[in-house]
């Protein structure tokens, strides 16, 4: 058995900072290994990324097409139906409810309850969205699912 006073970290997984510019004998001495003088030797020196040079760089060079609708794009929070299972039976369940039990992060646009896994309880259900067969589980189970 391992004690307390016996454990140390892997060789090789712990090892001492490189400090530049520390004298020769560090071997990262005099110029901190960037070299002789120019744009990235300088402090605060150094390119943004993607620049060439002054040469128009290659993201600006690409023709622009198309269309994203990303900005747009709704972001429904999926619940499955077998996690309502942990609610008291005849309770009702809305998405504040499920924020406040941890089973999602965030309603964001919507909560969708979803098909998988078995409902054994009768549980009122409110939800912006549900799966065919979620709809089907939860009135299977005695329940009612509300669109809200």
């Amino acid at each position: 058995m391992v004690k307390l006073h016996q454990l140390q970290p892997s060789p090789g997984s712990r090892t001492r900072p490189t400090r530049k510019g520390q004298g020769i004998g560090s071997g990262l001495g005099k110029t901190a290994g960037r070299g002789m003088k120019g744009q990235k030797a300088r402090s605060g020196g150094g390119v943004r990324p993607g620049f060439e040079g002054g040469q128009m760089p290659l993201q600006r060079r690409m023709p622009k097409r198309g269309f994203t609708n990303a900005p747009f794009k709704k972001r429904i929070t999926g619940v499955n139906v077998e996690v309502l299972n942990r609610f008291e039976d005849g309770s009702t369940v809305t998405p504040a409810l499920l924020k406040a039990a941890r089973i999602i992060k965030k309603v964001g646009d919507g909560v969708k309850i979803l098909g998988g896994g078995e409902l054994k309880k009768a549980l009122t259900v409110q939800a912006h969205a549900f799966s065919k067969a979620a709809q089907e589980k939860i009135v299977a189970a005695g329940g009612r699912a509300e669109v809200i």
